[in-house]
């Protein structure tokens, strides 16, 4: 399994925090976007921002990163200081 964790304003938007799925094989970050992506209009909006934050297992990732079993993959909104 793969734990995936939404943070901000995507917490609020997917009216979820996490969820687990199992993995695939050779499953790369932007495989698992593009799965998330087909379950409704509201996930697809939200994960489609091309300056989408990705974490996996707490380091900062790319889409192309590899998932394996165990992994727990974070999406947040790029998030800005003042």
């Amino acid at each position: 399994m793969i734990k995936i964790l939404f943070f901000a304003s995507l917490k609020d938007q997917l009216k979820t925090e996490s969820i687990e799925l199992p993995a695939n094989e050779n499953q790369c970050v932007d495989m698992l976007l593009k799965h998330l992506s087909t379950r409704d209009a509201i996930w697809q909006k939200a994960l489609s921002n091309s300056a989408l934050c990705i974490a996996v297992n707490h380091t900062i990732a790319v889409k192309s990163t590899v998932l394996k079993t165990g992994d727990e993959v974070a999406f947040f909104p790029p998030v800005t200081g003042g």
